[in-house]
């Protein structure tokens, strides 16, 4: 007895000591030019904790190697309503709040929403909406909405995300119709608009639209506020208007991946992501909304002035799950973009 006493012992040192060494790297799957490589330094110059960072472009492209089980990831960045996707399907770990005692610095509008009514999956990371920048040296017109951009004056000037759902619900939006109710009805209604809207575009780009833009490829965007926020860091020529139509208005979150290998390391980062001037120094990389309300308190007036970040009131949704109904909506575009 005794010996087996020692041996479990010996057994439960070896499996600690395993545990530490494991927990020495966090895998993180988010979106390309989100999370500044200093604060991930930082993060391992005061925990040990390697980060090993690899990016996606949309959600889409998340989903699909995540659930194609191609890698073990311990922390994603997922939008709302693939949160709720993932929840729906059992694929994320309960976030252990013990160990993420900065969450109260997470303004209240941003929990307990439709994605995540218990908040028990997910971190708010950083929020932000899809709106219009405008070259005000080159277009002088007054933008106001969607169908302003694709009026056929600026074919060949403009870039959009490279989002298909995002393309539909702009076309939708035009129509009045409820962008969460992806129907076949409400794709076929869509589909001419769509068919003018197109050809007009010159690049689609998700991962740095701003890019075209300062380079004058192109005059006019649909862009995410972040880049367009940081456009009018660079010159106030950029202008930013959240479309009358109405605009979608997006919550990026942490969440830890069922299975993850490393979920303590994975709570620990998230954690120091919450830290104010942790948040901050991402909010000066990236200036998209911020959702942690300390963290606000040490930017500049410069910073909460940025139109782009913090707009003024506007009609704003966010979106929901739309299950297999995305399938739909990426054959529509598929065939839109080759001409069919």
């Amino acid at each position: 007895m005794k010996r087996l006493r020692i041996l479990l012992a010996s057994l439960a040192t070896l499996v600690a000591a395993v545990q530490l060494h494991a927990a020495k790297e966090v895998n993180l799957f988010g979106w390309s030019e989100y999370v500044p490589q200093a604060v991930l330094d930082k993060f391992t110059a005061e925990t040990g904790i390697k980060v090993n960072y690899e990016t996606y472009a949309s959600n889409e492209e998340m989903l699909s190697k995540l659930l194609g089980g191609a890698a073990q990831y311990d922390l994603i960045q997922p939008t709302d309503y693939v949160i709720e996707a993932l929840r729906a399907k059992g694929k994320l770990e309960v976030i252990d709040f013990k160990n993420v005692p900065n969450f109260k610095n997470i303004a209240k509008e941003y929990t307990n929403l439709p994605h995540d009514p218990e908040q028990k999956y997910s971190v708010p990371y950083m929020v932000g909406t899809v709106g219009i920048v405008i070259n005000t040296e080159k277009i002088k017109e007054p933008i106001a909405g969607l169908n302003d951009v694709f009026s056929g004056k600026y074919k060949g000037r403009i870039v959009t995300l490279n989002d298909n759902r995002e393309l539909l619900t702009w076309a939708m939006r035009t129509l009045d119709l409820d962008i969460n109710k992806v129907t076949p009805e409400a794709i076929a209604k869509s589909r001419p608009i769509l068919s003018k809207w197109l050809p007009q575009i010159k690049l689609y780009d998700s991962d740095s639209p701003k890019t075209a833009l300062l380079n004058g490829d192109v005059d006019i965007g649909i862009v995410w506020s972040g880049e367009a926020a940081i456009l009018f860091q660079e010159n106030k020529k950029f202008a930013y208007v959240l479309p009358k139509e109405g605009a979608h208005l997006w919550i990026d979150s942490l969440a830890i991946p069922k299975g993850a290998p490393h979920k303590a390391a994975a709570e620990q980062f998230i954690n120091f992501i919450l830290r104010p001037e942790i948040s901050a120094l991402i909010s000066e990389a990236f200036p998209y909304t911020n959702p942690n309300t300390e963290a606000r308190k040490l930017l500049t007036p410069e910073q909460l002035a940025n139109p782009a970040s913090y707009p003024g009131a506007a009609k704003l949704e966010t979106f929901r799950d739309i299950g297999k109904a995305a399938a739909s909506v990426d054959k529509l575009i598929t065939d839109l973009k080759g001409g069919s």
